[in-house]
């Protein structure tokens, strides 16, 4: 089949969270047609994630035509680590800017144009037969283009159809998260924690907690938020099963409504976080106005890409959060993407240069994300004793490395 020329290929984005996004706009500057469907019918929410925005995080918005951004987030200096009294053991110099997800989400959303992001349109399935790809939709409608993109994330569609071996495993933890109002925290603890990325480390757990843009892209004092994400094993046939199941009863594989927690397990994280955690950290957690449950899960996929359709960011490669990589990843895949689609008249063999880049980088991020969560994960009879704030080497390689991706720009061994 003769390529199309430049302006008349057509791309369709499957997902319109930010690695759809990115897509989009960064196709669109290089010329392509591009239309975004997303599955949700509302705004989508990042339910209570905060991402801290590496440098390369500016950069990524930039190339996909956004400009001059201003302030992306919130900047944090310091990290610190609390004892389970209170008592600071460590202190270290880490100048960061930290954002919401709804922060960057809305940014990319606000310069794509609402015609061509249809929202409330799932997909059925991919059509990979014929030269141009068709997805086919569960409202009945057909499109077909040049171009297949599933950026659709952990749950893709279209890594399910194409790539079906490709599977989620579960890591052996999970992280209760949520976002809190500024206002919310007593003068003390605001006082203590709040302008720091601040840590605590009970035996084979992590906490974390630091400062985001408020509702709305606010950045005004007194109005952001705290993100607090707290890591704590959980076996997967039992403690991973009560957790994902509702007062009526009903598991829920892979997630749970954040409503449909129930209240006992509630006030189970409360206790624990009283019996483990800093006062300030303890504090935290009991003004969670609803924690959110996030089992912690690796995706590695073997392939990304098949005739005209390509997979990225969380569809294809999903990392724990401890290297903070997932935006950045996606930005690199579609950069990746663009490069391979500019280099090659043909599609196809543009994705299966995309596939050879980008395979190594997510196996890259992966082994990464596993090593940094390596003492979170459930331990049976006879393993060895999970890692504490005690251990002062495991400590500060916790406080030095966390939510950095400096290990992606160091030559490879």
């Amino acid at each position: 089949m003769k390529p199309r020329p430049k302006g008349e290929r057509r791309a369709v984005v499957i997902g319109g969270s930010i690695s759809g996004l990115f897509a989009a706009l960064l196709l669109e500057r290089y010329g392509w047609q591009v239309d975004v469907f997303e599955r949700s019918a509302g705004a989508l929410a990042g339910r209570g994630a905060g991402i801290v925005a590496q440098p390369e995080l500016r950069q990524a918005l930039a190339a996909a035509g956004i400009g001059d951004i201003g302030e992306v987030g919130v900047k944090v200096e310091t990290r610190i680590l609390l004892d389970h009294g209170g008592r600071e053991l460590l202190r270290h110099a880490c100048p960061q800017t930290v954002t919401s997800w709804e922060r960057v989400h809305g940014l990319l959303r606000a310069h794509f144009p609402n015609d061509r992001y249809h929202a409330g349109r799932e997909l059925k399935s991919i059509d990979v037969a014929s030269p141009r790809p068709r997805a086919h939709f569960t409202d009945g409608s057909t499109v077909e283009a040049d171009l297949i993109v599933g950026a659709d994330g952990i749950r893709s569609t279209v890594r399910q159809q194409l790539f079906p071996d490709t599977r989620l495993e579960y890591s052996g933890y999970v992280a209760w998260r949520s976002l809190i109002d500024e206002r919310a925290f007593s003068p003390a603890t605001h006082a203590r924690i709040f302008w720091t990325m601040a840590f605590g480390l009970p035996p084979g757990e992590q906490f974390i907690g630091y400062p985001v843009t408020g509702p709305n892209d606010d950045m005004t004092p007194g109005n952001l938020r705290y993100n607090v994400v707290w890591y704590r094993p959980a076996e997967e046939g039992t403690e991973l099963r009560r957790l994902l199941t509702d007062a009526s009863g009903r598991y829920h594989p892979v997630s749970i409504p954040p409503p449909l927690v129930r209240p006992e397990v509630r006030e189970e994280i409360n206790a624990a976080a009283r019996r483990l955690l800093a006062p300030e950290f303890a504090e935290a957690v009991s003004l969670f106005p609803q924690p959110i449950l996030q089992p912690i899960y690796d995706l590695e996929s073997a392939r990304l890409a098949t005739g005209n359709v390509a997979i990225i960011g969380d569809a294809a490669f999903l990392a724990r959060p401890h290297v903070a990589a997932g935006v950045i990843k996606a930005a690199d895949d579609v950069s990746a993407l663009v490069a391979a689609l500019e280099e090659e008249a043909d599609v196809a063999a543009a994705l299966r240069r995309f596939e050879a880049d980008r395979l190594e980088v997510g196996k890259r991020i992966l082994a990464r994300a596993r090593q940094m969560g390596a003492n979170y994960t459930a331990r049976g009879q006879g393993q060895e004793t999970a890692k504490s704030s005690t251990d002062a080497d495991y400590a500060r390689a916790v406080l030095e490395n966390t939510a950095l991706t400096t290990f992606l720009r160091e030559a490879q061994p």
